[in-house]
């Protein structure tokens, strides 16, 4: 077991599966000479060569396109995009090609790629370079989306997207590249599709992914210091999602809150409350309630970044009011 970076965990698995198999290869943007703009490819061009580390040019809709015939054609593509922001650059090719083409053949042609790319805010990045647009993906049948959310579940999560058969985005915070965590040195590949419940409790359950899962725990363990049990559940994929683990967590706890940092209006959170609305409706003691980043194109200054997006203060609020609306506080 070694306590590395989520950065480092991202490529130190990179590296390991393209040792275990020789049609996994990698491309996208200054991935190769520059070794990423996030430094997750360091070391790879020198190790792999340029066969196998490809560097491509600022065209996401061309490189996406290239890698969808490489994997249909049998190899294992793992594309890096720059940020989530660009992708919109390839969304025909993503949500057109890639996820339509095992159904439009009859199931005669696969497309085993991996699309990795970060979002989020926080960084001072602009309103076009800090989005959250997971929800886009996670709407088409055809696509498998993960969320990992520590460096652990992004290793194991990465194995299982590198070696599936289905095209996968795959989802990096950028405020976690930084974060710490253990990783075994021999870990099997994670199963997509299954949330995961990070923190046992009997109050109320919270429910997150990506950056926010983080905020959860932190929550959950403010809580504690009051007297309050809250079960923390990590989604970890967000299609196909984990209905099941969800709703089972509600039903013990009997109200719940879902943190997310997309919008509210139409966001992965209003699936969340829809489907608890739908199996643990019998169960719930409050209204279920959803913290989000306020409806506005993030700014640039870093205060109202920062009151934009949502919050440890915030989601304590927010659990506060739905434990007291239960009447039991």
């Amino acid at each position: 077991m070694a306590t590395v970076t989520y950065r480092q965990a991202l490529r130190d698995t990179l590296r390991a599966e393209m040792l275990r198999d020789e049609d996994v290869f990698v491309m996208g943007e200054e991935i190769g000479v520059f070794e990423g703009s996030y430094k997750i490819t360091e070391g790879l061009l020198k190790e792999f060569g340029p066969r196998r580390v490809r560097d491509t040019p600022i065209a996401e809709e061309g490189f996406v396109g290239a890698a969808i015939g490489a994997a249909m054609l049998g190899l294992r593509p793992v594309v890096e995009i720059m940020t989530i922001n660009f992708s919109l650059l390839a969304l025909d090719q993503i949500v057109n090609h890639a996820a339509k083409i095992y159904g439009m053949f009859g199931g005669q042609c696969s497309v085993p790629m991996v699309i990795r790319t970060p979002g989020g805010g926080g960084q001072q990045l602009g309103a076009t370079h800090s989005q959250n647009v997971e929800l886009f993906y996670s709407f088409i049948p055809g696509l498998k989306v993960l969320a990992p959310s520590t460096p652990a579940e992004a290793s194991a999560m990465l194995k299982a997207a590198i070696r599936d058969d289905d095209p996968v985005l795959f989802l990096e915070n950028l405020s976690l590249y930084n974060t710490r965590g253990e990783v075994p040195e021999e870990s099997a590949p994670a199963e997509i599709g299954r949330a995961a419940v990070t923190r046992g409790g009997s109050d109320i359950t919270i429910i997150a992914y990506s950056r926010m899962a983080h905020v959860a725990t932190e929550v959950a363990e403010r809580l504690a210091g009051e007297g309050v049990s809250a079960e923390v559940v990590d989604l970890r994929s967000l299609r196909p999602l984990d209905r099941e683990t969800v709703v089972a967590s509600v039903r013990r706890t009997g109200c719940a809150v879902i943190a997310e940092d997309d919008w509210l209006t139409y966001g992965i959170g209003a699936e969340i409350a829809a489907t608890i609305q739908e199996g643990a409706f019998d169960w719930l003691d409050a209204p279920v309630r959803r913290v989000a980043m306020a409806e506005v194109p993030l700014p640039y200054s870093k205060p109202l970044e920062l009151a934009a997006l949502p919050s440890a203060d915030s989601l304590v609020t927010a659990v506060r009011d739905t434990l007291r609306a239960t009447g039991r506080r």
